[in-house]
């Protein structure tokens, strides 16, 4: 199975740029990642104990320090990675991903911009054993310090694809076998109705734009949160973790 892709014309740059990821837990994850490329780590002291049996070079710094290299009130908790971003898969790993199960998920996000909201969905996605994680290329951010760290070290072991054409990449998994539905809060049908069985994508879009017509056009159904009619939605990333929960469940 074909593992990474070959990076787009747009990301081969970004890709190999340095990235801070910052947080103990997004610091060791990294560190115990061997896909990672690790340039160089910075801690404070009373860190070393936890550091020192991963057998990785560090240097010690004062705490004061963190904050002339790391953005304005990051909760960095003593750790610090230089280190290159994860190279990214694509449709067709996902797809090969699920060649051999009866029964799985993926997660796909139209116009979700928020590093945080994303690095949340991403450890939703670890917690309820989501296949992979679909975002486009365009209109989602890079991975990032604040995406890592909201994702509690779980980016390292979540398949993320950034596809060019999300309608597109949602013709593919119909075609291998994928039920898509797109999250709307107008769907007559909740997502704890539905049939959990056979291979299921999900689609979100966006809090205020909602998905787009097209993606939402290539969908096979629509459902919706199983919420008081008092509240109109919620956070992008709870209600990722909701639905996902829904598709985990036997």
């Amino acid at each position: 199975m074909k593992k990474f892709h070959k990076p787009y014309e747009n990301e081969k740059n970004n890709n190999k740029e340095q990235l801070i990821i910052y947080g103990r837990h997004a610091v060791l994850s990294a560190l115990k990642n061997p896909k990672r490329q690790i340039q160089k780590l910075l801690i404070t002291a009373d860190n070393k104990n936890e550091v020192e049996p991963l057998n990785v070079n560090f240097s010690v710094i004062d705490k004061k320090e963190f904050e002339k290299i790391l953005p304005k009130d990051a909760v960095h908790q003593g750790f610090a990675l230089y280190c290159n971003r994860l190279e990214t898969y694509d449709i067709e790993d996902l797809i090969a991903l699920a060649e051999n199960k009866s029964r799985c998920h993926i997660l796909i996000l139209d116009q979700v911009t928020d590093p945080q909201n994303i690095g949340a969905i991403i450890r939703s996605c670890a917690a309820f054993e989501t296949l992979g994680l679909v975002v486009q290329d365009k209109n989602s951010p890079l991975e990032s310090g604040a995406m890592d760290k909201a994702s509690a070290g779980t980016i390292e072991f979540v398949p993320v694809a950034r596809v060019t054409n999300l309608s597109r990449a949602i013709e593919k998994l119909k075609d291998a076998g994928f039920w898509v539905m797109g999250m709307d809060g107008y769907a007559e049908t909740t997502i704890d109705k539905i049939n959990k069985s056979g291979k299921t994508a999900i689609v979100m879009g966006s809090e205020g734009k909602g998905m787009r017509r097209l993606v939402q056009e290539n969908c096979d159904s629509s459902v919706k949160l199983p919420i008081s009619p008092n509240v109109e939605s919620l956070n992008v990333s709870t209600a990722a973790a909701i639905a996902l929960y829904e598709l985990s469940k036997k």
